[in-house]
């Protein structure tokens, strides 16, 4: 038997609004602010925060108007930076990828967990999209 489509939609939007978790689990990045403050006689700020990625994505090319860097709490994943051969980064490792580079990254089975550190100059967004 055939159920139709609208159903099936309905009930999983039911679902993931009754459990929560499974909708935080469908996330491909969640990300929580940890601490943001200007960097003193400059026109910068700096931005600091946890990423966890989940496993199997993508995050996505985009670039950042400052430099990014970061250390590999748990997990890990591929950093693809343009003109740049793939990295894998680990649990342990830190990286940087400096201001106006495409880049993305690709988690495995496992996904990551990441504190990442943004010098962004004031008034700009901390990522764009890049194509």
């Amino acid at each position: 038997m055939k159920r139709p489509k609208r159903l099936i939609c309905i009930s999983a939007a039911i679902l993931t609004a009754a459990c929560p978790t499974l909708a935080q689990q469908t996330e491909p990045i969640k990300r929580t602010p940890l601490q943001r403050f200007e960097v003193p006689q400059t026109s910068y700020e700096t931005i600091i925060g946890l990423a966890e990625l989940a496993p199997d994505v993508n995050v996505g090319r985009h670039t950042h108007p400052g430099p990014e860097s970061g250390y590999v709490i748990e997990g890990g994943f591929e950093l693809l930076v343009d003109g740049e051969a793939p990295r894998q980064i680990s649990a342990g490792e830190s990286y940087l990828v400096p201001a106006m580079i495409v880049h993305d990254a690709k988690t495995g089975p496992n996904g990551a967990k990441v504190i990442a550190t943004y010098l962004v100059p004031d008034g700009k967004p901390t990522s764009s999209p890049a194509n």
